[in-house]
C-alpha cells in the first residue's frame, strides 16, 4: 500500500494510487448545506487535503471521484472558478511577508482575470478580481483559504507586528461579505481560532464547524475506517512486532486515537502518526518529529500555568474557541493545537472537560517540556529518566534521591519566577515522564503534594515540602495515612520526605524511611 505521508493534494493521491479514506460524502454535505465555513484542526490532520478535495470538486474534476461516495451523490458537476489561498509556504517574521504572500496570489489571478487595480491595496485588488471573475465567467467564485492563521501564530512573540497582520487580514476577509452575491462558497481552515471580534468581524455569517458533530470526522480517521481500509497492513505490523492483530489495534488506539472534536463524537486517530506507524512498523511519537513550537512553552511560562492541571481542565465553549485569551490562559491554544482534546461535557453549565488525547501526545509533550522546566541539558533528558527508572525498579531510593538532589543543585541553570510554582512544575514533569515506565499517582493537599510510585516489587510514597522540613513531610505521610491502602501489600514500601528551599532553589534535605 502507498501511504500519502506528506502528500496533501487530493488529485495527486487519487492519480498516483495512494491510500485515500473516503470523506467525500461529508464534502458533498458541506457543499450543499452552507456557504461560509470555518474549520479548526491541529496540524498534520488533513486540512490541506480537505481544501484540495473541495477544490477538485468545484472544478468539476469528476474523474478523480470515481469509486467514491461523491460519484453517486453529485449528478451535475458544475464547474466554478476557484481562488485557493495557502498561507503555509512562507516565514512571516518579516513585516513585509504577509503583503508579499497576498501579492503572490493576487498577481496570479490578475494575469487571468485582469489587473486594472494592481496598484491598489490587497483587499481592493481582491474585491476587483472577484467582480471580474463573475463578469467574465458568469459563475460565482469559490474561495478556499488554507492555514489562515499561520502569519498570526508566527508573530505571537511580536504583538505589534501581529496587530498589523491581524488588521490586514481583517480587511482582506471582509471583502467576502461585500461581495456576497458573487461567492458560491468560502471555506477557511486553521489550527487556531482568533475571535470574530478581531479577524472575522466583517464576516459575521461565517459558520464555525470546528465543534460540529456532523463534521467531527471530516479530518482524521476513525477505527471503523481503519479496519475497513487498512486491516491487512495492521496484520503485517502485528507480525513485525510479534503481537496479535487485536493487540496491534489496541496499541495503535492507545497511541494515536482519542481526539474528540465534538461532544459524544467518535474517537479520531491522528492520520499523520497512524500512517507513519504503519509504514515503519513501529509505535513512535511521529507527530512530534514534525516539531513543537516553542511559543507553547513560552505561553505556559508567561501565564504561570501549573502543569499539574494539564489533563484536568474544564472550560466554557466560548473560551475553547478563542485564542485571544492566551495572554492569561494557555488552554485554548493547547486545545486548538491538538495537545488537549474534549474528554467530557457538563450540560448543566455547558463546560467541556479536557485531557490528553492519547499516549503519543502526552509522552511527546512532557518530553518536550522536560528541558524547559527541569535543570538539565536537552540531550541528557532520556538518560536521566532511564537511570531514575532503573533505580526505582531495583529498590534504590537513596540513589535516585541523590540524583534528584544533584539535578536541582545545578548552579548553571538560571531559574526565574515563583519558586514554589517552579518546584511543583519541575517535579511534576519528572514524575510524568516516569509514569510512562512505572505506575505513578499524584495527589495535592493544602498547597503541598505527594506522589505514589509503584513497581512490581516496590512502593514509594513521596511528600514534598517547600521551606519546611523533612520531618514535617514524613509526619504528613503518617497523619494522612498515605500508606494505609498498602497495608496488606507484600511489596517493600518506602516513605520519602523532601524539602525544597525557595531561597537556594535546591533540594535542601530528604530522608527515606522503610516500612
Amino acid at each position: 500500500m502507498k501511504y500519502p505521508i506528506g502528500i496533501q493534494t487530493f488529485a495527486n493521491i487519487r492519480q498516483e494510487g495512494y491510500l485515500y479514506v473516503d470523506k467525500t460524502a461529508l464534502v458533498y454535505q458541506l457543499a450543499i448545506a452552507g456557504k461560509y465555513y470555518f474549520l479548526s484542526r491541529p496540524r498534520r490532520f488533513g486540512k490541506s487535503l480537505l481544501i484540495t478535495t473541495l477544490e477538485a470538486y468545484f472544478q468539476g474534476r469528476r474523474e478523480l471521484f470515481r469509486g467514491l461516495a461523491m460519484e453517486k451523490l453529485e449528478h451535475n458537476w458544475t464547474v466554478y472558478p476557484v481562488l485557493h489561498i495557502d498561507f503555509n509556504a512562507r516565514d512571516y517574521s518579516n513585516p513585509d511577508a504577509l503583503r508579499a504572500e497576498l501579492n503572490k496570489h493576487l498577481e496570479y489571478w490578475e494575469k487571468v482575470y485582469g489587473n486594472e487595480y494592481q496598484d491598489r491595496e490587497p483587499e481592493e485588488r481582491f474585491q476587483h478580481i472577484i467582480g471580474n471573475i463573475v463578469e467574465k465567467t458568469g459563475k460565482p467564485v469559490v474561495i478556499l483559504v488554507d492555514e489562515y492563521d499561520k502569519p498570526l501564530l508566527q508573530t505571537s512573540g511580536n504583538p505589534a507586528l501581529q496587530t498589523v497582520f491581524r488588521n490586514k487580514l481583517k480587511s482582506f476577509y471582509g471583502v467576502m461579505k461585500t461581495m456576497d452575491s458573487c461567492i458560491r462558497m468560502a471555506f477557511i481552515t486553521g489550527v487556531t481560532k482568533f475571535s470574530k471580534v478581531s479577524i472575522f468581524s466583517d464576516l459575521n455569517n461565517l459558520e464555525d464547524i470546528s465543534l460540529s458533530n456532523t463534521f467531527a470526522e471530516i479530518c482524521g480517521m476513525t477505527e471503523k475506517e481503519i479496519r475497513e481500509n487498512m486491516d491487512a497492513e495492521i496484520q503485517a505490523m502485528a507480525e513485525h512486532n510479534g503481537i496479535s492483530k487485536e493487540e496491534c489495534y489496541a496499541q495503535l488506539k492507545e497511541n494515536y486515537d482519542g481526539y474528540h472534536f465534538a461532544v459524544n463524537s467518535v474517537g479520531i486517530y491522528n492520520p499523520f502518526s497512524l500512517l507513519n506507524a504503519l509504514k515503519r512498523g513501529e509505535f513512535g511519537d511521529y507527530w512530534f518529529e514534525t516539531g513543537t513550537p516553542t511559543f507553547l512553552v513560552e505561553t505556559l511560562k508567561r501565564t504561570n500555568y501549573e502543569l499539574e492541571n494539564l489533563g484536568y481542565e474544564e472550560v466554557t465553549a466560548d473560551l475553547l474557541g478563542r485564542l485571544d485569551a492566551i495572554n492569561t490562559n494557555p488552554i485554548p491554544l493547547l486545545y486548538q493545537s491538538g495537545y488537549l482534546t474534549i474528554r467530557g461535557y457538563n450540560p448543566r453549565f455547558k463546560t467541556y472537560k479536557l485531557g490528553f488525547p492519547n499516549k503519543e501526545v502526552k509522552h511527546g509533550f512532557y518530553n518536550f517540556l522536560f528541558p524547559y522546566y527541569v535543570p538539565i541539558r536537552e540531550d541528557k533528558t532520556g538518560l536521566f529518566v532511564i537511570n531514575f527508572v532503573e533505580e526505582i525498579e531495583s529498590g534504590q531510593p537513596e540513589k535516585f534521591m541523590s540524583r534528584l538532589e544533584a539535578l536541582f543543585a545545578n548552579q548553571n541553570y538560571q531559574i526565574a519566577g515563583d519558586a514554589e510554582l517552579y518546584f511543583h512544575n519541575a517535579v511534576n514533569v519528572i514524575f510524568q515522564m516516569l509514569g510512562f515506565y512505572v505506575e505513578t499517582e499524584r495527589h495535592t493537599s493544602d498547597g503541598s503534594m505527594d506522589m505514589v510510585v509503584q513497581t512490581k516489587d516496590h512502593i514509594y510514597i513521596f511528600e514534598f515540602k517547600l521551606d519546611q522540613s523533612v520531618a514535617k513531610a514524613l509526619e504528613q505521610i503518617e497523619e494522612k495515612q498515605y500508606a494505609a491502602p498498602f497495608a496488606q501489600d507484600m511489596r517493600k514500601l518506602y516513605k520519602i520526605g523532601v524539602n525544597f528551599s525557595s531561597t537556594t532553589r535546591k533540594v535542601e534535605a530528604w530522608q527515606v524511611v522503610e516500612r
